[in-house]
């Protein structure tokens, strides 16, 4: 046992050497973990940040220029002024995302007891910030119209017996930072361990050291196991110290629980994929065939792992079968882990599973490499 355990340590020195030598690797981790995350983090907007606004003032009040002056930053940038037979044209060229009408005699009709009708006109190419964006415009000229008639002395909306009042947890400001930069690691977490164990061993077969092997007194089990370690702690190392350097200092992002709690996990997860990585490269003999076979199920893995959308707005039957994806119980302790700062208590059946479905990787994956080692 003890000579077994130290050929494996051994092994997995050998592999952190190679890795060490393969300067494309050694960027793209980096790359992957400091700009990458930095990039995605602060490029991609879920929420409504400075959109686009064209005001096609009909009426010419008081009222109307008061709603298009309260339609300001960091939301909206200052709507400008555009006549109605230029809408259609804004609109088809993206000049504007929202483009709200404001009909003529709008103020007299309101003050006159005759709600009028407003129209506006979106560009839903960005689905999200076309729906939020909307509602915020709704609820500027709701609040306009209400000071207005206060102002005037007119009778303000009636108050509801029932007041919705909304509460964020997790997030209060609805800020898609955080949630970005933290999936964006575990999703390199991911990208990163399929490659790199992939590579392991594709890189024996290419450069013929995986004959040196074979004549070494060390079984596939522990050449195997070497390579689980090896690339793995490069990864965990790298995935914390982007969570420490990249998304806690350079984003300010804090994490909620216990960065040692999500280490573990990450280990543990490593177990998984790092496996399941090996297990795909079994079924190639270069890195151009593991590339096109690894490329659609990491694309599976992370789209329907609930990084990217939640897990409860699938199909059922699609849901169902991503309990096999060691990635969506991953992403779900994770997000239990950093986000809402949970414990062991809460998190352990996932990882229970998760170590479950990476037992069953690596079963698969030792008896497809032995077979590999035994044709070669």
């Amino acid at each position: 046992m003890k000579k077994s355990l130290l050929n494996i340590f051994r092994l997995g020195i050998k592999e952190l050497r190679s890795l060490r030598s393969d300067p494309v690797l050694v960027f793209l981790i980096i790359y992957a973990f400091s700009w990458g995350i930095y990039e995605v983090a602060t490029g991609v907007k879920f929420e409504v940040s400075y959109a686009s606004v064209a005001v096609i003032d009909e009426d010419r009040s008081n009222l109307s220029r008061e709603i298009a002056a309260a339609i300001l930053p960091p939301y909206f940038k200052h709507a400008e002024a555009i006549g109605a037979a230029e809408a259609g044209r804004a609109l088809e060229e993206g000049n504007y995302i929202f483009i709200l009408d404001i009909p003529p005699h709008f103020e007299r009709d309101l003050l006159s007891g005759h709600p009028p009708t407003l129209q506006l006109n979106i560009d839903a190419t960005a689905m999200s910030m076309a729906g939020n964006g909307a509602a915020y415009i709704q609820t500027i000229v709701s609040q306009e119209v209400t000071r207005f008639l206060t102002s005037r002395g007119g009778a303000a909306p009636a108050e509801a017996d029932a007041n919705l009042v909304k509460r964020a947890l997790f997030n209060p400001n609805l800020d898609s930072v955080p949630f970005t930069s933290v999936m964006e690691v575990i999703n390199y977490i991911t990208l990163l361990s399929v490659i790199l164990a992939g590579a392991a061993l594709i890189r024996e077969r290419e450069h013929g050291t995986l004959e040196h092997l074979l004549v070494m007194p060390v079984s596939a089990l522990e050449i195997m196991s070497s390579k689980l370690w090896a690339n793995g702690l490069v990864i965990v190392l790298a995935a914390t110290l982007s969570l420490i350097i990249t998304v806690g200092g350079i984003l300010g992002v804090q994490t909620e629980g216990s960065l040692t709690l999500f280490i573990a996990s990450a280990l543990l997860y490593q177990f998984s994929v790092t496996a399941l990585g090996i297990l795909l490269a079994t079924f190639t003999n270069s890195m151009a065939q593991y590339g096109l076979l690894a490329i659609p199920v990491l694309i599976l893995m992370q789209l329907l792992s609930g990084s990217s959308t939640p897990l409860e707005s699938m199909p059922v039957w699609l849901q169902n079968t991503m309990q096999i994806s060691p990635s969506t119980h991953f992403v779900a302790v994770a997000q239990a882990i950093l986000y809402r700062g949970a414990g062991l208590a809460v998190v352990w059946p996932g990882l229970a599973v998760l170590g479950l479905i990476g037992a069953g990787f690596f079963i698969l994956a030792l008896m497809r490499f032995r077979r590999a080692i035994l044709k070669s």
